[in-house]
């Protein structure tokens, strides 16, 4: 008896039908999900500014009239650690294609073989994941991206803040350096004076002495502060990309500062709706919703459809294999599912710890701003002003023999010391600036490859 006589049930098909079947699945393509087309939507816009061509865009120019909004442009477009980021979210937008799409055929060869080859059946199978269970994995993949969006997003912000933060760093060492300076010329016109006053038995050699001593104090304090300055550049140079083995970049002349109206309203909520580190969390807690819904489709079979064909049987006889999955362990299910439940639970408490961190630090660095303009006010409106008079004072004093020598280096000192303190005032002010607008408000530099569009607002500009 031939072996195909022992089959129950049998297809005819045309020779040739299983060859076609194969030839059209290789060619096909899945349907894509409303996420992954916004998903790809989304790096497209990206990429004409980022990556355009899938080339490295032309950085600007640099230059020591340049202004800050170039070296900001420079930096993101530049920075590895932005570059990494970018092709983070790269691959997990092809994640999402790759969750919605059925599994690879499997081709499958069963024989007959007895003292001879019987029976030759090349075939096909492939496997059908239960209904919702491609859409949900595809909804986790495509929150997962979201997620991977808003850490490139805040990637960009925080290198731009690392470019501030050097800038004016660097700016106000000048600064400390340039205060330094004109208060040595002055200990040098003390010692003038002093030496005069020695001359004409009105005073001691120790008030000469006082005054050199005062001299090679503020030297060393010069030649520290100058020393910093290679550190400074480093982290300058480093913020904008630049390898080791790369020139050193030019610092900008102007100083700019960040402007920024922190006396608007809402501008906390502002910062609620557009920080990166609050919208990756909300991906997170969509990637966790995304995930029990999957997890719920864990109680739904797969199935699997196939066809064989006796290749020795003439006519060729096809025959047709349908499989399904039993969902049966009952157990693993409910783990699952309350995997997924803790999951969400866990991303919904990040989420709101989130949010209070953002509070916390929208209120640290608003007080530091205030503080710092307080402090700025007070000194350049008072403190420096008297400071100034004081020291007139004693120096007319110390001439006329008045004042001793221990009143007027006081004065001197008391003038640095506000003088220094109105630099850090002012950079104090300005790191608060730069980090409220980038790294909490979320407003990203002029040009920057981010999607969402800078708020276009008198309260709340570009930085």
């Amino acid at each position: 008896m031939e072996p195909s006589q022992h089959r129950t049930k049998r297809w005819l098909l045309p020779a040739g039908g299983g060859i076609t079947l194969v030839i059209l699945l290789a060619g096909c393509v899945g349907v894509p999900t409303a996420g992954e087309k916004r998903a790809r939507l989304d790096r497209q816009a990206v990429e004409r500014t980022y990556r355009p061509g899938g080339q490295r865009p032309t950085l600007p120019t640099l230059g020591t009239n340049s202004p800050l909004s170039e070296f900001l442009l420079f930096a993101v477009l530049n920075q590895p650690q932005v570059e990494a980021a970018y092709f983070d979210w790269a691959a997990s937008v092809e994640r999402i294609t790759r969750e919605r799409s059925l599994p690879d055929p499997r081709l499958t060869f069963q024989s007959d073989i007895s003292d001879v080859v019987m029976s030759l059946m090349p075939g096909l199978m492939m496997d059908f994941p239960g209904p919702g269970k491609l859409k949900w994995a595809a909804n986790v993949a495509s929150a997962e991206s979201q997620a991977r969006y808003f850490a490139f997003e805040s990637s960009v912000l925080q290198s731009a803040f690392a470019l501030k933060k050097a800038y004016y760093q660097l700016h106000f060492l000048d600064a400390k350096v340039a205060v330094n300076n004109q208060t040595l010329d002055l200990v040098k016109d003390l010692e003038r004076l002093a030496r005069a006053q020695n001359e004409a038995g009105k005073v001691t050699l120790q008030d000469v002495l006082r005054a050199q001593i005062e001299q090679d104090r503020l030297a060393t304090e010069i030649t520290n502060l100058e020393d910093s300055r290679n550190p400074l550049l480093a982290q300058f140079k480093a913020a904008l990309g630049l390898t080791p083995e790369q020139l050193a970049p030019p610092v900008p002349r102007q100083f700019e500062s960040t402007p920024l109206d922190l006396t608007a309203e809402r501008l906390f909520e502002t910062a609620l709706t557009r920080n990166p580190r609050v919208k990756a969390m909300e991906a997170e807690v969509q990637r966790a919703e995304a995930s029990l819904r999957l997890a719920f489709k864990a109680r739904v079979p797969d199935s699997a459809i196939g066809l064989e064909a006796d290749a020795k049987a003439s006519p060729v006889i096809y025959t047709p294999q349908i499989g399904i999955t039993l969902p049966i362990w009952r157990d693993k299910i409910a783990a699952q599912i309350a995997d997924a439940q803790a999951g969400r639970r866990a991303a919904e408490a990040r989420l709101t710890a989130e949010q209070i961190m953002l509070a916390v630090d929208f209120a640290e660095k608003s007080f530091m701003f205030r503080e710092a303009s307080r402090n700025l006010s007070l000194l350049q409106n008072q403190l420096l002003p008297k400071a100034n008079q004081a020291l007139q004072i004693a120096r007319s004093g110390y001439a006329a023999g008045t004042v001793d020598f221990i009143n007027f280096i006081d004065a001197e000192r008391t003038l640095l010391s506000f003088q220094l303190s109105e630099v850090e005032a002012r950079v104090q002010r300005e790191l608060a600036l730069a980090e409220l607008s980038l790294l909490i408000l979320g407003v990203p530099p002029a040009g920057a490859p981010v999607l969402r569009q800078p708020v276009v607002s008198q309260n709340v500009p570009e930085s």
